[in-house]
C-alpha cells in the first residue's frame, strides 16, 4: 500500500469515527429528551395537579388533605431522584466537583464492581470524562477496574470488550485501546495534571 493510499484510508477512518461520535451524541441527546419528557416532566405535571387538588381540600376535607400531602411528598422525592439520575448520566456532579477517583469509586459501589483507583491529583476535565464514561459503560457486578496515572496519560484496565462508543471516545481523545482475553486497557493522553484538588 502506498503512503498516499494509507493516508487516504486514515482520513476516511477518522471521518467515520467522527461521524459515529456525532451520531452517538445525537442519540444521547434524544435519549435525554425522552427521559426528561417521560420521567421528570410527568412527575412535575402530576405534582401540579395534586397541588391544585390540595388547595381545594385545604378547608373542606383536612383528613383527605393530609393523605394527599403524604402522596405529594413521595412524588417530590421520586421527581428529585429522577433529576439526580439524569444528571449523573449527563455529567455526574461527583466527576465535576470531586474528580475521577471519587466518581469512579461511587459508580463502582452502585454497580457492584471492584475498583482500584490511584490518582493523586485532578486532571484535565476532558481526559477525566473520557476515562470515566469508558469505564462506567462496562461496570457490572463483579467487574474489576483499575485506573492510574502515567506522566503523560490516564490509564485504565477493566473487564470487558470494547464497544463502538468506547472506541470512538478513545479515538476522539487521541488515546489508545487494547483488548486482551476479556480485559480492556485504555490510555488517554494528558497535557498536564491539575493539582488544585485532591
Amino acid at each position: 500500500m502506498t503512503d498516499n493510499c494509507r493516508a487516504m484510508n486514515e482520513i476516511e477512518e477518522l471521518r467515520a469515527s467522527r461521524a459515529r461520535v456525532v451520531e452517538a451524541a445525537d442519540a444521547e441527546g434524544r435519549r435525554t429528551e425522552r427521559s426528561l419528557h417521560d420521567g421528570v416532566q410527568q412527575h412535575l405535571v402530576a405534582l401540579a395537579v395534586n397541588l391544585q387538588l390540595a388547595r381545594q381540600l385545604a378547608d373542606s376535607e383536612p383528613d383527605a388533605l393530609r393523605s394527599l400531602l403524604d402522596e405529594l411528598t413521595r412524588d417530590v422525592h421520586e421527581a428529585l431522584e429522577g433529576v439526580r439520575a439524569l444528571a449523573r448520566e449527563i455529567y455526574p456532579p461527583l466527576l465535576l466537583d470531586l474528580g475521577l477517583a471519587t466518581a469512579l469509586r461511587n459508580a463502582a459501589v452502585e454497580s457492584g464492581a471492584t475498583v482500584d483507583v490511584d490518582l493523586p491529583a485532578r486532571f484535565e476535565p476532558t481526559a477525566e470524562a473520557a476515562v470515566y464514561f469508558c469505564c462506567v459503560e462496562l461496570l457490572r457486578p463483579g467487574t474489576r477496574l483499575r485506573v492510574w496515572a502515567e506522566p503523560d496519560a490516564l490509564m485504565f484496565e477493566v473487564d470487558g470488550e470494547p464497544t463502538a462508543t468506547i472506541a470512538d471516545r478513545i479515538d476522539a481523545s487521541g488515546g489508545t485501546l487494547a483488548a486482551n482475553g476479556g480485559r480492556l486497557t485504555g490510555s488517554v493522553p494528558l497535557s498536564s495534571p491539575r493539582r488544585d484538588r485532591g
